[in-house]
């Protein structure tokens, strides 16, 4: 009996310890709410969990499994803390314990469009297919799993007629396992990326990791095994495959628009235009990147993602934008030695962004690491420097590489245009 006195009394601290630290990480995670709702940051942007509070049980397996840290328990339930922040991988709803959790499009307050699909992937308008993110589908094993088996109908409808079979559009998951599988039936396609890298929305994850829970099959390949990969060995996995194939993708190449012709399409893209029996949409709910529509932004010195701020060391850099990723952007450039940066932003005060990005780039703007223009626009992009209207008066400023954070802009209303029909999801799977 004694023993066990002794071993209560050796519990006691421990467990005050647990409790206590529990208490001040729900606290926080209560806090960080109440600010994502006061700052408008809680609206996710794309597919994110909805937790079913009678099941849950409050384990926080789900917000540990979240790189984002978008989860948090709040009241001895897991809640979405920060939808802003949340891109929708899916590693919350493996992580559940209890199976509280699951993935949906929209809110009650804001719908998604997404589009229709037949069980093999094809539009209202025969011929158009969608897989992967637009189609609603942001997990990654089932947007490699949609390419391939649309592929699969795609091939039923070759007739031999026409330059290609297929165009695929976008090389993330979704079209990579599309390409794979137009090479494995030996079909005549050509897969077209916008960017200048494989991945699609995996590359722009900014994160550790990212959830592959169960096999997915690839054809050519075989099943690709994931427990929890972080990004950079997915994405090198991925070239891995594309090497070993010799899957040929355009990279850099546009589409602009695509035309019904005969019992197929006309595609045209930035490099060109090709008569397919075919397409395959398997691009992402990012769309293509909003441009300036300024003289000179064709140059190649104007980019639309920072991807290592290493990079652009002692160069003057312009980061035109005023969302979190234009600050951050800003943030990461000031820390690199001897860089000049600018930040411009059309309106005339910083709004929806995170208080943490606010403050850090108050500190660095008093400290003279960064030149902020509120209520600018830019007017030009020269080979050396850039023409900056502020106030009513335009000013020329030394200038090496611009980045332009705006956004994008969602391809709906093209595909509207060629009358693809959307339903609108509000809090829905």
């Amino acid at each position: 009996m004694e023993f066990w006195y002794l071993y209560l009394i050796g519990l006691f601290p421990v467990m005050w310890l647990y409790l206590r630290h529990r208490a001040k990480r729900h606290a926080m995670y209560k806090a960080e709410l109440k600010e994502a709702l006061e700052q408008g940051l809680n609206e996710p942007p794309s597919l994110h969990p909805v937790v079913d509070l009678s099941r849950c049980i409050g384990s926080g397996g789900c917000a540990k499994a979240c790189p984002e840290e978008a989860l948090g328990i709040v009241n001895g339930k897991a809640v979405l803390k920060n939808g802003a922040a949340c891109i929708g991988h899916g590693a919350c709803m493996a992580a559940c314990p209890v199976e509280a959790i699951s993935l949906v499009f929209g809110t009650e307050r804001r719908g998604i469009d997404i589009p229709f699909v037949s069980p093999q992937f094809e539009t209202n308008v025969p011929g158009i297919f969608v897989a992967g993110e637009l189609g609603g589908m942001g997990l990654i094993r089932k947007a490699a799993e949609q390419g391939r088996q649309a592929m699969d109908f795609i091939k039923k409808r070759s007739n031999g007629k026409g330059n290609l079979d297929v165009v695929i559009v976008g090389c993330g998951p979704a079209g990579l396992s599309a390409g794979l599988a137009a090479m494995h039936h030996r079909l005549r396609f050509r897969l077209i990326e916008q960017e200048d890298d494989l991945g699609g929305a995996v590359y722009h994850y900014p994160r550790n990791k990212i959830a592959m829970t169960a096999p997915v099959k690839l054809a050519l390949v075989g099943k690709m095994r994931f427990g929890e990969v972080q990004k950079e060995k997915l994405l090198a996995f991925w070239q891995g495959v594309v090497d070993k194939t010799q899957l040929q993708i355009s990279f850099r190449e546009r589409m602009e628009d695509i035309e019904p012709q005969g019992d197929g399409f006309l595609v045209k893209t930035s490099q060109g235009q090709y008569a397919t029996r075919s397409v395959l949409l398997a691009i992402g709910r990012r769309g293509t990147p909003r441009k300036l529509g300024v003289p000179g932004e064709a140059s190649p010195k104007v980019v639309y993602r920072l991807i290592d701020p290493a990079q652009y060391e002692g160069m003057a850099v312009l980061v035109v934008g005023g969302g979190d990723s234009a600050l951050e952007a800003a943030i990461a450039l000031a820390g690199q030695t001897d860089t000049n940066v600018i930040l411009s932003y059309r309106s005339a005060a910083f709004s929806r962004v995170k208080q943490k990005n606010r403050q850090q780039l108050e500190e660095l703007q008093g400290a003279g690491s960064i030149r902020v223009l509120l209520g600018s626009t830019v007017k030009r992009v020269l080979e050396h420097e850039v023409d900056i209207e502020v106030d009513g008066e335009t000013k020329r400023y030394a200038n090496d590489i611009v980045i332009v954070c705006a956004g994008g802009e969602l391809p709906t209303p093209f595909l509207r245009k060629l009358g693809i029909h959307f339903e609108t999801k509000y809090g829905t799977a």
